[in-house]
């Protein structure tokens, strides 16, 4: 029962904690929590599947199917979280100002939660399909019973859900003055850690080079399995011992979203700042 509840509940906290930094960064738009609903149904759904064809998958590519699924997974919710810091640099201003008469950006904020849902469903289908794998190995190396490891996987997801709740409550303390430069922050930072850990899942299908392995080793002060380590490992992409091609990856995507952001800002009229 407590592997079982463990293994829920760090997945759970770690699909919670994007779930959430997505839910702060939209709550000022109208149908956000349609979308995020629909996004997490689907998500549950596909990680069944998923799980389901995982033999299936793991074969495609000469072995490597399973790495470029991954990798496709976090590279595609990668670019939605970038595009929705670039439109918030452009809309944000609005929603900050009037947060129930966004007049014709609503229609807008439908778009925008509609990629974002696709974002909690990659997140979902992702963490939801590896728990399945992972409690269904539970069952079949006999050191479980389905009946503790759907104990243990109630205890985890009930205490992963509100972990990650008391994460999101702690996001909506943010003052409104400081609102969208805190979640857009953090958003960078994690469609940075997600194309960093899309790099080295190419890397695991030689499909790229690693470069230097590690580039560095941090494990004597954080390793990678602590609870803090992964809440890190999500948040901003923390790994003990990351290779090159990795941190070549992430500091590109920081890179790329923030010159995005700065491009497609609306500067203020010539006369604001004279």
């Amino acid at each position: 029962m407590l592997s079982s509840a463990i293994i829920v509940f760090r997945e759970t906290l770690e699909a919670t904690l994007i779930i959430g930094i997505i839910a702060v960064a939209t709550r000022s738009l109208q149908s956000r929590n349609a979308w995020l609903v629909v996004g997490i149904g689907a998500g549950a759904v596909g990680s069944l599947i998923v799980a389901s064809l995982t033999g299936q998958i793991a074969q495609l590519a000469e072995g490597a199917g399973q790495e470029l699924f991954n990798a496709c997974v976090l590279g595609i919710a990668a670019v939605m979280l970038a595009w929705h810091n670039i439109w918030m640099a452009r809309h944000g201003v609005q929603l900050a100002r009037d947060a129930k008469q966004l007049g014709q950006d609503v229609a807008s904020g439908n778009r925008e939660m509609s990629a974002l849902a696709v974002v909690v469903a990659l997140a979902i289908l992702r963490e939801g399909s590896e728990t399945a794998l992972f409690l269904y190995g539970l069952l079949t190396g006999g050191g479980e019973t389905l009946a503790t490891v759907l104990a243990g996987g109630a205890i985890g997801l009930f205490a992963g859900a509100m972990a990650g709740y008391g994460l999101y409550a702690g996001f909506l303390r943010i003052p409104v003055r400081l609102f969208f430069a805190a979640t857009s922050g953090l958003i960078t930072l994690l469609a940075a850690a997600m194309t960093s850990q899309a790099a080295r899942f190419l890397v695991q299908a030689d499909l790229l080079p690693s470069l230097v392995d590690p580039l560095w080793n941090t494990s004597w002060l954080l390793t990678d399995t602590s609870l803090l380590g992964r809440f890190l490992h999500t948040l901003v992409g923390y790994e003990a011992t990351p290779s090159g091609i990795q941190v070549a990856f992430y500091t590109v995507t920081l890179i790329l979203i923030i010159a995005g952001v700065r491009i497609f800002r609306p500067q203020p009229p010539a006369s604001a700042t004279n």
